[in-house]
């Protein structure tokens, strides 16, 4: 038995009553939300995954670690929770080599790419733990420690092997004489091919500021240039402390130095 116009033409106001078509067309447009805000937080996440935790930020951060205050650009600093301006026990840097440059659009290669570990030096400034950084331990402390004879080592350093059982491992301790008269010593794991080097084969620690140590690592790529690493990296400490005894010590000597600290 066939059902009447009537009857169908009521089913069909049924199924497609006002209501319904306002139901469809919520739930089409919650839906077209939904998929724009996957497709931005999408592009977000891929934006921060990209950037691995760096910044593009050149914005300063004032950090005052014991009686020393350095103003320091943000895309130089290495870890997200130390961009942030105050006293501190540490900060960590990471800078280019040779330009001694921050992280940017142009160079993010050379920070993602670990089959160049030359491309990187890897700083750490805290407040001096040692009355002598590394160049002063080597007649008090390292001499003691050295086994066999010296080797001539790259960039005219002295290569002094140290005893096994001194607690350094594979580690070596490479030395020469700076232009100044005083000692250059470094210690590093030299490893047997060019191409098993890392970013952290070799690392150095020098007394700067009022009471800091800078401690740094590099390849051992890098070892040839040590003499223009160690002046970039004096010049580079040397541009970013504060000079004035009254903000070293976490006085600023005017309002305009308060402001720059908290910011």
């Amino acid at each position: 038995m066939h059902a009447s116009p009537h009857a169908m033409d009521a089913e069909a106001d049924t199924l497609f009553s006002p209501r319904l078509l306002r139901r469809l067309t919520i739930g089409i447009g919650a839906l077209a939300c939904l998929t724009l805000a996957i497709s931005i937080g999408g592009r977000k996440l891929g934006e921060h995954i990209a950037l691995a935790g760096h910044t593009e930020d050149r914005s300063v951060v004032n950090v005052l670690i014991g009686q020393d205050l350095l103003r320091l650009p943000a895309n130089a600093i290495r870890f997200e929770e130390q961009r942030t301006s105050g006293p501190t026990d540490r900060i960590d840097l990471y800078l280019t080599w040779p330009e001694m440059e921050g992280y940017t659009e142009s160079n993010r290669a050379r920070f993602n790419d670990v089959t160049r570990p030359e491309s990187l030096i890897f700083l750490q400034l805290s407040q001096s733990t040692m009355s002598r950084d590394m160049s002063g331990r080597v007649e008090p402390i390292y001499s003691h420690l050295f086994e066999g004879p010296p080797a001539k080592g790259p960039g005219g350093l002295t290569l002094r092997r140290l005893k096994e059982n001194a607690g350094y491992e594979q580690e070596v301790l490479l030395t020469a004489r700076l232009p100044d008269g005083s000692d250059y010593a470094v210690r590093c794991i030299v490893p047997e091919r060019a191409d098993a080097s890392t970013s952290a084969d070799c690392q150095r620690d020098i007394h700067i500021g009022n009471d800091l140590s800078l401690l740094y690592r590099f390849s051992s790529r890098l070892l040839p240039q040590w003499q223009a690493m160690e002046q970039s990296l004096r010049t580079f400490a040397s541009a970013h402390l504060v000079k004035s005894a009254a903000a070293a010590a976490g006085r600023p000597d005017d309002k305009n130095e308060t402001e720059t600290f908290n910011q």
